[in-house]
């Protein structure tokens, strides 16, 4: 499993696009969907005040499905 979250949504949607394209990984969301903050992935201080601001986050999770 590979599970990034980041708070630079440029960043954010190259891993989507990067990881999407890859033929051994599957988007645990769906295609080109951004997950849902996991209650396993802490909240960070950085995190948390950006929420605060109005920033956003984005979780990327996929599987391996096959392959390498």
């Amino acid at each position: 499993m590979v599970h990034i979250a980041t708070d630079w949504e440029d960043y954010a949607e190259h891993i989507m696009d990067t990881l999407e394209s890859h033929p051994h990984f599957k988007n645990r969301s769906g295609d080109h969907m951004y997950s849902e903050r996991p209650e396993y992935r802490p909240l960070t201080k950085f995190e948390n005040r950006g929420q605060k601001l109005g920033h956003g986050v984005w979780d990327i999770i996929f599987t391996k499905t096959k392959g390498g």
